[in-house]
């Protein structure tokens, strides 16, 4: 049903198999299990953070909507399931002067001409300049490279076709990587008979940043996405228009970076407003 009638991508299909399988080892039968079996769930995942939590209940409610509507079950046992209320993290971004080093650093690998360090200035251009996800980068296709027209089609989650704009500089990076891509192949990253890979991009993306003198923990691609909303955000973008460039379904997902930027604007605050250090009695 959600791949059929939702659209999900694979990998929303393969985390939602995963949380029922799992639900499925503590509880047995899911199909047939009642509100006393699923209770022992909230013990059985008071380890996991609450995030983890409000998504494996999620995953079940939907199973237990999908049976009733289906007549595979008359009642609903996911009422017993736990409720935690996570505190949506602000999302890890990185400085502008951080930025900075990691692209002087990608651009003077580049200058030696050889394909892999092309292939890695070419892919941290779009994550950064365009907010790709690290899914949609790895899967694009060679004919998603426009020739004119400065946007690139891209392919999200849910099967959704958006159109996002290429910066010159990545398109700069994108020529100078398609004159030494490998022939043949239909995606615009090509690896061992299909693309590049998400594990292989994490990869490539931290070594990069270690190489660049910035603790790899801090940097993924997700994390150039995130700078690259918030970075727009505090130039004066849009929250509508930002919305569509990140590809969000739902505008409360894009308003978690007008926290990042309110967080920046009171720590900016707090260290040069002349009277930060200044402690008055009431």
């Amino acid at each position: 049903m959600l791949a059929a009638e939702r659209g999900a991508a694979a990998n929303t299909l393969a985390a939602y198999r995963g949380d029922l399988a799992g639900a499925g080892e503590i509880v047995g039968d899911l199909v047939t299990a009642d509100r006393a079996a699923l209770g022992r769930l909230g013990q059985a995942w008071a380890g996991l953070a609450p995030s983890t939590v409000a998504r494996k209940a999620s995953a079940l409610r939907q199973f237990y909507g999908f049976l009733l509507d289906e007549k595979l079950r008359e009642d609903d046992p996911s009422p017993a399931l736990p409720r935690p209320a996570p505190r949506r993290p602000l999302p890890k971004i990185l400085s502008h002067g951080e930025i900075e080093a990691l692209f002087a650093h990608a651009m003077r690998e580049a200058e030696s001409r050889r394909p892999e360090t092309l292939r890695l200035l070419a892919l941290i251009e779009l994550l950064y300049g365009s907010g790709l996800r690290a899914t949609e980068l790895v899967a694009l296709p060679l004919a998603s490279v426009p020739r004119d027209a400065p946007l690139l089609t891209v392919i999200g989650k849910g099967s959704q076709q958006r159109m996002v704009p290429i910066s010159t500089c990545a398109r700069q990076a994108l020529s100078r990587w398609l004159e030494v891509r490998p022939d043949g192949g239909r995606f615009l990253f090509p690896s061992r008979g299909k693309h590049l890979t998400r594990v292989r991009l994490f990869q490539l993306v931290k070594g990069l940043a270690g190489r660049a003198g910035i603790d790899p923990a801090k940097v993924s691609p997700h994390v150039l996405r995130h700078a690259f909303a918030t970075h727009l955000l505090e130039g004066g973008a849009d929250l509508r228009v930002l919305q569509t460039l990140l590809g969000h379904a739902d505008i409360a997902t894009t308003q978690i970076y007008t926290h990042v930027d309110a967080a920046r604007l009171v720590a900016l605050v707090n260290a040069r407003h002349p009277l930060a250090g200044d402690e008055r009695g009431g």
